[in-house]
């Protein structure tokens, strides 16, 4: 009896030390979240999501069709588009050696809205890429009968990661342009169609991830041009170690059109530089696997990028670690007016250290570069261009704002980002960010300078175990939408119903949330009319319930009868993943050997003195404030029993068993 109950006390600790030390204040799995779902049979494939707030629309691409469903509902469809392979590209897909049920389809890859509305639409169509467009019209989509070209526009592989970007009117993609997938540019197309050179030294076998534009332009007092920026991960060719990837951004100017004769069609402006995130034990390398741009509308090179990075595990490692770093514009900039690096010998590459100190492109054209008679690159000396197509490498490397990630993570692996400011009833500008991973879970982090990234609550989107591969939010509305291969999520960032009384609401200091004090309920701030917020109360600082209104929460008590020297295991399961206290008549309960004290519950060895009121009670601690609440009360009286051993044997072998699964899921769980 006694090897047993041990053996019950080393597994229940042991389940404690897996615990991650960076906690979500609350898990909510999926049968508890309020979310809506669309699934249909034959619906597969989902490679491409776009929302359409004008005409209250999201459009998905999946295999053979496109579909749009409602914004508000998405489980109402509200039309299919099917776009399919016809049988003779198929057998030609398949005699080139792919896959018939994975290869030769039409994966719609690429949805962007044009300016009259339209939506350049584009699919693999059987590794024979292919563009047309969507019209919405009298509530219907149709689709265009001309087509047009899409290599360079979408992949081959309908499994390849690629970056598409639609800026006014011009498509902007990073994406590989031949069948075996090797050949990976970065292009412009439209009438000044411009494409990075054919060198391992600009793109060395690249995962595209991201492209954005920084319209920098507008607040300069220089009239510096525009930045494009390109986030992707390579083989580093300047490191001596084989196979080592590394995160990179790429920038070039906007205006760019290319050289008059060297560097025809070419981006002259390419510059790259590592991108670095540190992490882990040692600081390894990250690599990048999602950003998202919050634009300054005041001043541009105030803008942050919001990435997520993902780190392999080591040997000796069990589980693999992800991140959330961010970016400043300006800072990105600094990186690039500084040193570049010279290949003196083919893999050799050190600290340029010659004469030419080009500006271009170092910096983009500006009002010093047009005064001087430099208007276009088609201004710019053919020296310093053969010279920027030589030396597309920096020296220094983009780092965080903060010096560190905002948030280290231990889980499942980060997939998607997206990040809303969110205005609280005191004016305040908040950071939230929602973080997607690839076991179907979305985390709601709340990140500030003082406090770093607290994680909210984490949802599950998904039943099934599978990436998240989209997430879009529409901050009018403050719907999510995120979807995997085979099914699409709709919920509300701003659902507070899961905030039960006023101290929970305000302890939890969720910027979207406050307490009603008029309906008495916890509902939300953020995009709430300014007549519906009057009488609700927020205290985002340390969470101060004192502004609460007063009533009782007793918690009814449970009588429990034990017998002296008879272990017995008292649960005590929160709605949260705080942790726990526990108080005996009145005083906190110290661990002893009658009294092991775990997350999960008490386990009590009664003497004939422990009769009396058991108390368990979550502890928060806000800004070195203290916060209590009552879970459970057991009120324990003491039995004289005979012959109870097999009852007790039972118990704890029933409790023993329980354990392991919880262990085993513990463990499944962390290493997701």
């Amino acid at each position: 009896m006694k090897s047993q109950v041990a053996l019950l006390y080393v597994l229940i600790i042991m389940s404690e030390g897996s615990a991650q030390s960076l906690k979500p204040r609350r898990s909510v799995f999926f049968s508890d979240v309020n979310l809506k779902l669309f699934k249909e049979p034959d619906f597969d494939g989902l490679s491409s999501m776009l929302v359409r707030e004008d005409i209250g629309l999201l459009f998905i691409g999946a295999r053979g069709k496109v579909i749009t469903l409602s914004l508000d509902d998405i489980t109402e469809k509200t039309s299919e588009t099917e776009w399919m392979v016809s049988s003779g590209e198929k057998s030609e897909c398949i005699v080139k050696g792919k896959s018939i049920q994975q290869d030769c389809e039409n994966y719609i890859t690429t949805l962007h809205t044009l300016n009259d509305g339209r939506i350049f639409t584009c699919g693999t169509r059987a590794f024979k890429p292919l563009c047309t467009h969507l019209l919405f019209k009298g509530g219907n989509v149709t689709m265009e009968t001309t087509t047009q070209d899409g290599r360079g526009r979408a992949p081959f592989n309908p499994h390849e990661e690629f970056a598409t970007m639609m800026n006014e009117n011009t498509l902007y993609s990073a994406v590989s342009v031949d069948f075996m997938g090797k050949r990976n540019i970065f292009l412009k197309t439209g009438r000044n169609y411009l494409s990075t050179e054919d060198k391992t030294s600009w793109f060395n076998d690249p995962i595209m991830i991201s492209i954005n534009v920084a319209e920098i332009r507008k607040s300069s007092k220089n009239k510096d041009d525009d930045n494009l920026f390109v986030f992707f991960t390579e083989t580093a060719v300047e490191e001596r170690r084989s196979n080592l990837r590394l995160s990179r951004i790429a920038r070039v100017c906007k205006s760019d059109l290319g050289g008059f004769i060297i560097s025809e069609k070419k981006w002259t402006s390419f510059l790259k530089a590592r991108l670095d995130c540190p992490f882990g034990d040692t600081g390894s390398l990250s690599l990048v696997q999602d950003v998202f741009f919050v634009k300054d509308k005041n001043n541009a090179t105030e803008s942050l990028f919001y990435a997520t990075f993902a780190s392999s595990p080591e040997p000796s490692s069990t589980c693999s670690q992800s991140a959330v770093c961010a970016y400043k514009v300006s800072d990105i900039q600094q990186v690039f007016r500084g040193n570049l690096l010279d290949e003196i010998i083919p893999g050799g590459w050190v600290k340029y250290m010659g004469k030419e100190n080009f500006a271009y492109p170092r910096s983009c054209i500006n009002d010093e570069m047009r005064a001087n008679g430099v208007k276009t690159s088609f201004n710019i000396p053919e020296n310093v261009l053969l010279f920027a197509k030589n030396h597309p490498l920096m020296e220094g490397a983009v780092t965080p704002i903060t010096g560190r990630p905002l948030l280290v993570w231990s889980a499942a692996q980060f997939s998607r980002i997206v990040v809303d400011k969110v205005t609280s009833l005191d004016g305040q500008q908040h950071i939230i960010m929602l973080i997607s991973n690839n076991s179907g879970w979305l985390q709601k982090v709340v990140w500030s300078e003082n406090d770093g990234g607290r994680i909210i609550e984490e949802l599950q989107l998904f039943q099934d175990p599978q990436p998240i591969r989209f997430l879009q939010l529409s901050s009018r509305s403050g719907q999510l939408y995120s979807a995997t291969r085979t099914a699409v999520a709709q919920l509300s960032v701003r659902d507070c119903s899961r905030y039960t009384s006023c101290d929970d609401c305000l302890i939890a200091r969720d910027p979207y949330c406050g307490w009603d004090h008029l309906r008495g309920l916890c509902a939300a701030v953020a995009g709430a009319s300014n007549s519906s917020i009057c009488g609700r109360i927020q205290n985002l600082i340390d969470g101060d319930v004192e502004i609460c209104p007063s009533f009782n929460l007793s918690k009814q008590i449970t009588d429990i009868h034990l017998t002296v020297d008879v272990a017995q295991f008292l649960p005590c399961s929160p709605d949260t993943n705080l942790p726990v206290s526990w108080r005996f008549s009145g005083s906190i309960l110290e661990p002893g050997p009658r009294h092991i004290l775990l997350s999960q519950g008490l386990v009590l060895t009664p003497s004939s003195t422990d009769e009396g009121l058991y108390t368990c009670e979550t502890v928060e601690v806000v800004k070195g404030r203290e916060h209590r609440k009552v879970v459970i009360q057991y009120n324990v009286k003491m039995d004289v029993s005979e012959g109870g051993v097999n009852w007790i044997q039972a118990i704890v072998t029933y409790i023993l068993a329980s354990v392991c699964v919880v262990c085993v899921v513990l463990i499944i769980y962390v290493c997701w």
